[in-house]
């Protein structure tokens, strides 16, 4: 469920593209952000003493971005533009804009596209926007936070999609360096003597950033979400619509030589916004609901697996969706599905994965007719409890930090979640709600994965689960649990979440996807007319 919250404020908003650049711009440089030896991130930059233009190509996320910001001398931003484009289809032309208006603590925001809105949203007077991984925008904290002055000082940042105004602190050491925290998230900043951003590291997620001179773009190639090669099965891209009036866009992954209509599946993501296969920035291979769709295909199971609210072509919808409104859109998943011909709309199931899996037992509760649901690393808890845990975890895996030390740090990560919260309607939903009273009221299959070394639902929220669905009636709750395995289904014998990205493999654990432990596992283990 965690992620840091260098990218839990990464909720990139699809905003507007901005006028020519004036001709005061500065010749061009780059940040190149690599993971290992692989370049994940570019931006291309030019700046001026009141504008600063980037043009930002992220393959771990299938974005790219266009934006531009009006500067003060104080490094605060007036306004901003921007355009957003998806790598996925090869846009030509923006998918969405949007231009925001900073005034006093508040924001103005002007979106057009697909979904088209202007909404006032409250902030921090002096909040620069913010656009995970953009480096240019943590060079503009940079500028701001030289010009406040001080040894250490605290920048408010403006979270582009959800609204959210999170605090960063930016320590110097020296003239030429300096710490910025968001969240519990560490970056050690190389800085020049007239405050550029020299250079970035990010030891938690093996990440480091170089600036090097010039204009050098990474190509940007559409995702490929098709099927393999020879594989007996086709992948069509299609789009979902909901009664909302919001679109989505996903793959379905279909048997070819199948008899009859096929049974079918809905994948449910877990937190942050994320594409169709579940992918993770800094996590090479990692695409859980690929895996999913190519072993279930394999065994005449169709799969439909959506993007976010936000990625590549859906709908960003209104910053202040929760979980419930999530579960609308897997509503509206399946009723596509029922709508298919090659599909049987009588054998139909999903598989969340985290958040996920506390979505799937909402959908269910109002589906009775669905053939099952397996959540994996479903949790049982409420958010308020799960988010106290990892800020433990966190917290306690610092051994540099005094018991003083570790106490305040932990009040200062409680502080941060209650100054979030109260400016994040999906947070606020994620703290309050409890899984234990919607599995209460489930009466369809139920089969709950669990990794033995996860550490952030940790594996006793899976017997606790299913003792709540058979205390509300469900005769049908199977639980399996995989040794050395965490969060991700993963091999990993630690499950600590600050080495995912140093883990040798990030492929699922071929014994979660196959029988007759995994995934498949529903629809191997019943007979004709369910999945």
């Amino acid at each position: 469920m965690n992620r840091t919250l260098v990218a839990a404020a990464g909720l990139a908003l699809a905003l507007a593209a901005p006028a020519a650049a004036p001709a005061q711009l500065a010749p061009p440089y780059t940040f190149v952000m690599m993971l290992g030896k692989d370049t994940i991130v570019s931006e291309v930059v030019q700046r001026s003493a009141t504008r600063l233009d980037v043009d930002m190509v992220d393959r771990a996320t299938g974005a790219h971005w266009r934006y531009a910001m009006d500067l003060r001398p104080d490094g605060t931003v007036p306004s901003m533009s921007n355009a957003y484009y998806r790598l996925a289809q090869g846009d030509t032309v923006p998918v969405q804009r949007a231009e925001l208006a900073f005034t006093g603590d508040s924001v103005v925001v002007t979106i057009s596209g697909n979904v088209s809105r202007v909404e006032r949203l409250a902030t921090r007077p002096g909040a620069i926007p913010y656009i995970n991984p953009s480096s240019a925008m943590i060079e503009q904290i940079l500028h701001r936070a030289r010009a406040m002055g001080g040894a250490e000082d605290t920048v408010p940042i403006f979270a582009l999609v959800g609204g959210a105004t999170v605090p960063t602190v930016v320590t110097w050491v020296g003239r030429d360096s300096a710490v910025l925290a968001i969240g519990a998230a560490r970056m050690r900043l190389s800085v020049g003597e007239d405050g550029s951003l020299l250079g970035m590291a990010v030891p938690m997620q093996r990440v480091r950033v170089v600036r090097v001179e010039g204009a050098h773009p990474l190509a940007t190639h559409p995702i490929d979400y098709g099927a393999p090669p020879g594989a007996p099965y086709t992948a069509q891209d299609v789009t979902v619509h909901t009664p909302e009036g919001l679109s989505f866009t996903g793959t379905l992954t279909l048997p070819s030589h199948r008899a009859g209509r096929a049974p079918a599946i809905v994948t449910i993501t877990g937190s942050g916004t994320q594409d169709r296969d579940e992918r993770i920035v800094g996590l090479d291979g990692y695409r859980p609901f690929w895996q999913i769709a190519d072993t279930l295909a394999r065994r005449g199971i169709a799969t439909l697996r959506l993007d976010d609210r936000g990625m590549n072509g859906s709908s960003a919808g209104p910053p202040t969706a929760t979980s419930a409104d999530f579960a609308n859109d897997i509503r509206a998943g399946l009723a596509y599905l029922r709508t298919r011909p090659e599909i049987d709309g009588s054998r139909l199931g999903l598989v969340g994965h985290s958040e996920g899996g506390m979505i799937a037992p909402m959908v269910a509760a109002t589906d009775p007719g669905l053939k099952g649901i397996v959540l994996m690393a479903g949790p049982a808890y409420t958010g308020a409890r799960i988010l106290a845990f990892q800020q433990r975890y966190a917290v306690d895996r610092m051994p540099a930090l005094s018991p003083a030390e570790r106490r305040a740090a932990l009040a200062k990560s409680a502080k941060a979640t209650d100054s979030l919260a109260a400016k994040s309607a999906w947070l606020r939903y994620f703290i309050a709600y409890d899984p234990l009273a919607t599995a209460r009221t489930v009466r369809v299959p139920v089969l709950i994965l669990q990794g033995e070394t996860d550490q952030q639902v940790t594996p006793e929220q899976a017997d606790t689960l299913a003792a709540a669905f058979r205390a509300g009636g469900d005769r049908d709750v199977t639980v399996r649990e995989f040794r050395q395995t965490d969060h991700l289904f993963v091999a990993d014998s630690s499950g600590d979440p600050a080495r995912y990205s140093a883990l040798p493999s990030h492929a699922v654990r071929p014994e979660v996807l196959c029988v007759p432990r995994g995934v498949f596992y529903l629809s191997a283990r019943r007979t004709s007319g369910s999945l």
